[in-house]
């Protein structure tokens, strides 16, 4: 704690690497708040960051823990959990009309911009106004005939709000409208000249932390907008919990979260392991197909009346005539001109031709006699360069050649700009429109280089009945995708703009290679210090035994192709690699109570679980790649009863972030190392960034964040001081000593406890430790 608050006051990063039981989050928070509360310190909040939603909720358990152990006479720590606006819109939540299919996002702006339009300038009515007539109407339904059909009070979060159940309507002059009443009192709240905190309607500094639920009854007993409040409250709290979308990604930063990334907020990035690889999927762009569609159609709605009133055409109305005025007056204040946004509008159509084009002949190479088929194609990735040559793309080349220079794709960007703001001007309202979205793509492929940006055609499965049979959009969503290999610099620039932190995990090992990938080592060459912490599992030695299996290497070269679940071994017989690891975890997998089973991929775990029916008499659950609420049934089912096997992916959401704490989890196996599939473009991409940037695209891009997971898996078994059970890795390489040892990767007071075992000595091993118990 005290490295953590002196290295933050300088202005920099304290690193922690903590087992289980070390008390990171606790330690993060306690660090933080000192500062927070010190009158000399700069800090005025701290703002966690984690992926998983397990140790989101540890964040909130520690918070509660502070201030149920406050001295007398100390406020509360004030704290809110971020969520999204479908887990706290009192309408999503109870299923109101047009909510509840996945739209609550299109619903609500719909119903906000209808409740500004009737309550701002020149508009009919007042917002308080609007708020009390929503509440009038539920008490006339409340007191009137139909009262004892069911007319009650929309209720959420156990707290009952002012409004009724249904969405309330306004009659204008010409029509009736729909609104948001909880909007409404939300604007009645703003002061007309201040602080929108001062509209909040109670006193922060008692509110203590604040769940999702608790932010709903808030709005239910004030009659106002929870996810406006939560906007407000950003800035008024002393922590916010949130993830790295808070922080990394561009369009939540811009629209939300973007005043709490300053220099007076001390930043707990937890689960850090996972930094690198979430930051470069949020700091990569891409444009979809159907945007490049929408933006082609809307810079047409742009030209079409300057095209109209420049022909001299008959059907050219006044209002024609208005929007081209309007068109001319902005292209006016730029450096375009008409031409410019036909010829960005011809270039973003001939592109799609050619993405589609390229999305054809990819298809006909690798799916012949697709059209006939469309409902079983797989997501796909359509490289447009040799992933390990970094030089310019195919698809740049192409543009080149039909004419399309770097200057369209630069000019794209400032034409969809002045499009957006002239259909907004046109529709008097503010929106993102997909012209600008393109433009800035557009501009983004020509400008970022091809080491570090991979280009690529992404194909995802959707399903689309508007699109015409036996074409590819009826199956596919095409993206051109931009990948950023190499993330460090985004996330060095991201974690620049705080005043300091905690970066911390139980698996960040090697902490020269995180520092590097992440930035960190970028920003102390800069003078922001960097602080090193390891503590290892200090739980008592003698509840655990550990061991580093010597079966041969787990790689396609040793186990062949996988075989079909039922078999132990391929049709072909003699795999004796498989075998191996089949005797290895049934002989772990068989102790008393609960053993979890990592495999490289969900195909192996398909296999192994069905290898262990076979020769394990204890039932065997297989998990496989599904929605969250499968994925807690099954936990549900693994940790009820008499012990059970169950089997996963070691790229899956169970070998991390979950606790089995008390007798959940007596064994953890890991088979293999879990590397990424070297096969993909992608993976290629990174690999050879890497190489540039680090000199070792391998062990950086690939063997580091395998290790990491196999060593997250193993932590699932020890989680307290009471506990007791054997965590295997089976692998030689984690054994042994070679040119790709991965033993090295591992802590060294980690490493000395898993003692290599020969795969004819595991039973001798386990037989000793089980002794050791009785």
């Amino acid at each position: 704690m005290d490295a953590a608050v002196d290295t933050a006051q300088e202005g920099g990063f304290t690193v922690l690497e903590g087992a289980c039981g070390t008390g990171k989050t606790m330690l993060a928070l306690t660090a933080g708040l000192h500062l927070v509360r010190d009158p000399d310190s700069d800090f005025e909040r701290v703002m966690v960051l984690t992926s998983v939603k397990q140790q989101l909720r540890q964040f909130e358990e520690d918070l509660e823990t502070i201030n149920a152990n406050l001295p007398s006479g100390y406020d509360p720590v004030s704290a809110m959990t971020l969520v999204g606006k479908a887990d706290v819109c009192p309408y999503e939540r109870e299923g109101a009309a047009g909510f509840g299919q996945g739209s609550v996002y299109e619903r609500c702006e719909t119903l906000r911009e209808k409740t500004r339009d009737l309550t701002g300038e020149g508009g009919e009515t007042s917002a308080d106004s609007l708020a009390g007539q929503a509440r009038s109407q539920q008490v006339d339904l409340a007191s009137g005939p139909s009262a004892s059909a069911g007319a009650t009070y929309l209720e959420s979060a156990g707290t009952p709000s002012p409004y009724p159940r249904d969405i309330p309507e306004y009659g204008t002059d010409r029509t009736t409208v729909e609104y948001c009443p909880f909007y409404a009192q939300y604007l009645a709240d703003l002061p007309e000249d201040g602080d929108a905190a001062e509209g909040i309607p109670f006193d922060v500094t008692d509110a203590g932390l604040m769940r999702p639920d608790d932010l709903v009854s808030a709005g239910m007993e004030y009659g106002t907008c929870p996810h406006s409040l939560m906007g407000v409250l950003l800035n008024e709290v002393e922590v916010v919990v949130g993830n790295y979308y808070h922080a990394f990604d561009p369009t939540t930063v811009e629209a939300f979260t973007g005043a709490l990334l300053d220099e007076s907020t001390f930043v707990v990035c937890d689960e850090a392991h996972m930094l690198e690889p979430r930051v470069r999927d949020l700091v990569s762009d891409g444009v979809a197909d159907r945007t490049l569609r929408d933006a082609e159609a809307e810079l047409t709605r742009v030209i079409q009346p300057v095209a109209f009133d420049e022909d001299g055409a008959g059907d050219a109305t006044q209002h024609t005539k208005a929007d081209a005025e309007l068109v001319r007056g902005e292209l006016a204040e730029t450096d375009l001109d008409v031409d410019d946004l036909r010829a960005v509008r011809d270039f973003v159509r001939d592109l799609r031709e050619e993405l589609s084009r390229r999305v054809e002949a990819h298809l006909d190479r690798e799916h012949r006699g697709w059209r006939a088929d469309l409902a079983d194609l797989p997501d796909a990735e359509i490289p447009l360069r040799d992933p390990e040559v970094p030089q310019e793309d195919e698809l740049t080349e192409w543009a080149e050649r039909a004419g399309y220079g770097p200057n369209f794709w630069t000019t794209a960007e400032s034409v969809g700009a002045t499009a957006q703001r002239i259909l907004n001007e046109q529709a008097d309202e503010e929106k993102q429109r997909a012209c600008a979205t393109a433009g800035r793509v557009l501009s983004a492929w020509q400008t970022r280089d091809h080491t570090r940006y991979f280009r690529e055609i992404d194909l995802e499965r959707t399903w689309d009945d508007a699109e015409p049979p036996e074409t590819w959009r009826r199956a596919y969503n095409a993206r051109l995708s931009i990948q950023n290999c190499v993330p460090s610099d985004v996330l060095a620039e991201h974690l620049a703009e705080f005043g300091g932190g905690v970066l911390m995990s139980a698996t960040l090992e090697p902490l020269d290679v995180f520092a590097e990938v992440t930035g960190l080592d970028a920003l102390e060459r800069e003078g922001r210090p960097v602080e090193t912490r390891t503590y290892g599992l200090h739980f008592p030695a003698e509840n655990r035994e550990s061991f580093a299996v010597a079966a041969p290497k787990f790689t396609y070269q040793n186990r062949g192709p996988t075989p079909e679940p039922g078999r132990i071994e391929p049709a072909d017989g003699g795999n004796e690699t498989r075998r191996m690891y089949v005797d290895a975890v049934s002989e772990v997998a068989g102790i008393d109570g609960n053993a979890l089973v990592g495999m490289p991929n969900y195909a192996e775990a398909a296999w192994m679980a069905s290898a262990l029916e076979q020769v394990l008499d204890k039932p065997v659950l297989l998990d496989e790649s599904s929605a969250d609420d499968a994925t807690e049934r099954l936990k549900d089912d693994f940790f009820a009863g008499e012990g059970k096997v169950l089997v996963t992916s070691l790229r899956g959401t169970l070998t991390e972030g979950v606790d089995y704490e008390g007798d959940r989890l007596q064994a953890a196996v890991v088979c293999g190392v879990p590397l990424v599939n070297t096969a993909s473009p992608r993976t290629k991409a990174v690999q050879r960034a890497y190489d540039d940037a680090f000199g070792n695209g391998f062990e950086y891009a690939l063997t580091v964040p395998a290790v990491r997971k196999a060593r997250q898996a193993v932590g699932r078994v020890i989680r307290g001081v009471d506990e007791v059970g054997v965590r295997v890795l089976v692998d030689e390489r984690y054994a042994r000593d070679s040119w790709n040892s991965v033993r090295g990767f591992i802590p060294e007071v980690e490493r000395e406890e898993f003692q290599p075992v020969s795969p004819d000595m595991l039973d001798l091993a386990m037989d000793r430790f089980r002794s050791k118990l009785d």
